[in-house]
């Protein structure tokens, strides 16, 4: 059986469609088919507010392309959720209704909340009973969970992004919150607390370590050489020499400060990369409901 995620970003939207592994009952999901592609709905939305015509196109057409591969796959179910920049277009109400209506695809915009739950699911798994704060950066939106013992403790979602900090249009106050929220989950006296980071920026810094191979976390010093590292190069050369999608090559920068504040606020010296993301935990969501039929 193959289920698929369509994970909406501020960025990019991605599908992952995963086939359901059974061995002596444990449960698994191995990835098939991952598509990205650049919508970039962010930079509509983060200075306009709404998604613009050109965008809503580009949609349309990425979703039909979707949808005719998971037939081709034989997709048994799947879902789409959209996150930041959907939540805060004036028009994605409406774009949302005409998809429905032509494709026959329903979109769900997720909340913060929501989105870190759906993450949480998948990060918890490799997680063991030390002191955690779970880092999530989108282009739109920071998602920040604390962990103790395996169980969350504490989150909480802050408008700071890696699409709204490269048009500059996040906020000195939302930083502020995202400090104060920090101090004050994080007790000072409680020492070794880790960051555990996902997101498609630092999965790509995370390569660009020097131990990425036979590592499976990054020191602060390494992070902050890593991003001095691509922040030194135009952002011609990041794309032809550094090879990151061009996508990706002016939002990476951004993504990195919003990493090391966190862990600066919080005295972080290393974060973990797990290498997964929103889209495992609709997999987990969409494989949960189909069972939940079955009952």
């Amino acid at each position: 059986m193959k289920i698929a995620a369509i994970d909406i970003g501020s960025n990019a939207a991605r599908m992952q469609i995963s086939r359901v592994l059974e061995n002596e009952g444990t449960i698994s999901f191995k990835r098939v088919e991952y598509v990205r592609f650049a919508l970039r709905l962010g930079h509509d939305v983060f200075n306009d507010g709404e998604i613009s015509p050109e965008s809503e196109v580009r949609i349309f057409k990425l979703l039909h392309a979707y949808k005719l591969l998971m037939d081709l796959h034989e997709v048994k179910d799947y879902m789409i959720c959209a996150t930041s920049a959907m939540r805060e277009a004036g028009n994605a109400e409406a774009i949302i209704t005409r998809i429905h209506k032509i494709l026959d695809m329903k979109i769900h915009v997720i909340d913060g909340a929501k989105e870190a739950e759906l993450i949480n699911d998948v990060v918890v798994q490799s997680l063991d009973g030390n002191d955690y704060l779970h880092i999530d950066v989108g282009g739109g939106s920071t998602e920040l969970n604390i962990y103790s013992n395996r169980q969350k403790v504490a989150s909480r979602s802050f408008k700071i992004g890696s699409v709204r900090l490269l048009e500059h249009k996040e906020r000195e106050s939302d930083w502020d919150k995202m400090r104060k929220w920090i101090e004050q989950h994080v007790q000072p006296n409680k020492k070794g607390i880790t960051a555990v980071g996902t997101g498609g920026n630092i999965n790509k810094i995370f390569n660009f370590s020097t131990n990425h191979e036979t590592a499976t976390s990054i020191s602060i010093d390494e992070l902050i050489r890593v991003k001095d590292f691509i922040a030194g190069h135009t952002y011609e050369e990041r794309i032809n020499r550094l090879r990151l999608n061009a996508d990706r090559a002016d939002v990476i920068v951004p993504a990195a400060e919003i990493y090391l504040n966190v862990m600066r606020w919080a005295g972080a010296a290393s974060i973990i990369v797990p290498d997964v993301g929103l889209k495992d935990g609709i997999i987990q969501m969409v494989y949960e409901r189909i069972q939940s039929r079955r009952r």
